[in-house]
């Protein structure tokens, strides 16, 4: 009986120096169908624990004791408990429970292309393909190297995400949206031409038609209110450049497009047509998970970028405040925590559409009320889709109970969630920023810091303000979503500011602002002025 262990007999077998290139070939070729047969069985119900001796999983899989062993030291450190690789015999026990994170780095690390035929990775990007997508997203189109600027004013931190192409936050998520989708696609032998639907309260359609602008395998369709953006807003739209974009405006508010949008997604009918004549449907808007999973990055990329400055140290806790009509970036700040980011509270920022407000307030959601026309128009929602993932995880994950929330909006315009359900949302705080409140917080900053924010940062700005005084706590570091530029609504920035301005165009009114800012017309404006 040999006295070198199973590991080592392997081991000789696998880099045998007596062997020539060609045979080692064969080896390795024969060893890893064999690998890819074991992954396949095992990956099919990666929760199941297989269990056994070497001996009897060699015999379960149809393979002898030492490839058994070495496909056992290959996968080692991928489980939950490692087996003795180093000492066992045939008789060892042996366990096969995944973990899955481990596994899924292990496998990702080891770049076996074969990997990435099997079923559960076409829902997996590479390192090689996700740095891909991020190159080609975040490139010239930002004004700023640093792309999402971090500026300390009155008492918080302004993530600035408006330094795109539409001067927006959208752009942030939407820039690498296509490529993400596109890379999918591709990634699961998807062979249709690619047809985005997208209705936009002003900023998701710019956004969105200039990241899928003219990307091959895509053509896009935006649906806005005719008269429920601004003047820059809607000269965004209409002149983007790009032979697959299409924009439409309709008669109605963006809760209508929305609603229009979704049921084009579920008229089955539909979907056959188009499947027919080689198209099938998608979305830009947060009803598209790739729009919502880059969003998490801006909070993961805020603590970062705090620690590393010295503003705080590891592990202490930040508060955010994000200005949201349709839940999806305040949702992203929420799965940031549940992936390990310190956050305190959640500051939900609403403006006189203070359906969100109501809700944290009462534990009611009830769309069935006057809809107002704001100078924050992204956040003039009353119907908040991604409120719908924030339900069904306080849910208990629970599907049905979350569709039967959602049926009783659809049929009666409200829902009321349950005492427990509404304990589950002790993290957040709700404040609204009515129309004077904005405007005054706008001026007040001006003066007081030199800095010019945005209708829509404003009323996060009040948010804050009352979130402090109900709380006291005015010592925690705290971020603020700082969602579009002032160029994006100059006339509601100017009026705020107070500066005499009526005989200015939209033109005339960005260079007015830029002079009283000291901060140059961002490329995107200049763009549509020329």
């Amino acid at each position: 009986m040999s006295e070198k262990s199973l590991l080592d007999q392997w081991r000789d077998m696998a880099y045998d120096r007596n062997l020539s290139k060609n045979e080692l070939e064969t080896f390795w070729s024969r060893y890893f169908t064999i690998e890819k047969k074991i992954y396949e069985q095992l990956l099919d119900n990666p929760e199941e624990e297989v269990r056994g001796t070497v001996k009897e999983l060699a015999e379960k899989y149809g393979i002898n004791v030492f490839t058994m062993t070495g496909f056992l030291d290959g996968i080692n450190d991928s489980l939950k408990v490692a087996n003795p690789i180093e000492t066992m015999d045939e008789d060892t026990e042996v366990s096969l429970a995944f973990d899955k994170e481990k596994l899924y780095k292990n496998m990702v690390d080891a770049k076996a292309d074969w990997l990435y035929e099997l079923p559960q990775w076409k829902e997996i990007f590479s390192e090689e393909e996700l740095k891909k997508c991020i190159q080609s997203a975040y490139d010239k189109k930002f004004d700023t190297d640093v792309i999402a600027p971090l500026v300390k004013a009155d008492g918080a931190y302004y993530l600035e995400l408006f330094h795109g192409s539409t001067i927006a936050f959208k752009d942030m998520a939407l820039s690498i949206l296509p490529y993400l989708l596109t890379t999918a696609a591709k990634k699961n032998g998807v062979t249709n031409d690619i047809v985005i639907l997208t209705a936009t309260s002003g900023d998701t359609g710019k956004a969105a038609m200039a990241g899928f602008a003219d990307v091959p395998g895509t053509k896009i369709i935006v649906f806005y209110p005719k008269n429920g953006v601004s003047p820059i807003q809607e000269k965004q739209m209409v002149t983007q450049k790009g032979n697959n974009t299409y924009v439409i405006g309709i008669k109605g508010n963006f809760d209508d497009a929305q609603t229009g949008v979704k049921k084009m997604f579920s008229n089955k009918e539909l979907a056959k047509v188009m499947n027919d004549n080689g198209f099938q449907f998608s979305s830009a808007n947060s009803i598209n998970i790739g729009r919502l999973v880059p969003q998490v990055v801006y909070y993961v990329y805020s603590y970062a970028t705090l620690l590393a400055r010295g503003e705080i140290s590891d592990g202490e806790q930040i508060n955010v405040v994000v200005p949201t009509g349709n839940f999806g970036n305040i949702l992203a700040s929420y799965y940031a925590k549940q992936m390990g980011i310190p956050i305190g509270k959640f500051v939900c920022a609403s403006n006189k559409n203070k359906v969100l407000f109501d809700f944290f307030e009462t534990g009611k959601y009830d769309r069935n009320r006057e809809f107002y026309v704001t100078t924050s128009p992204s956040m003039d929602i009353l119907i908040s889709s991604n409120l719908e993932r924030m339900i069904y995880r306080i849910a208990g994950n629970d599907p049905k109970q979350c569709a039967e929330f959602m049926a009783a909006l659809t049929k009666d315009g409200e829902y009321v969630i349950t005492d427990a359900m509404k304990a589950e949302l002790s993290e957040f705080f709700g404040a609204f920023g009515s129309e004077e409140e904005t405007a005054v917080k706008i001026k007040e900053v001006y003066d007081k810091e030199g800095y010019v924010m945005d209708t829509h940062t404003a009323v996060a700005a009040v948010a804050y303000d009352k979130y402090k005084a109900a709380t006291g706590d005015d010592k925690t570091p705290t971020i603020i979503a700082s969602t579009a530029s002032p160029y994006k609504f100059t006339r509601s920035v100017m009026d705020a500011l107070g500066e005499d301005h009526k005989d200015l165009d939209d033109f005339g009114l960005v260079d007015a602002l830029s002079a009283l800012s000291k901060v140059p017309v961002p490329r995107a404006v200049e763009e549509i002025r020329t």
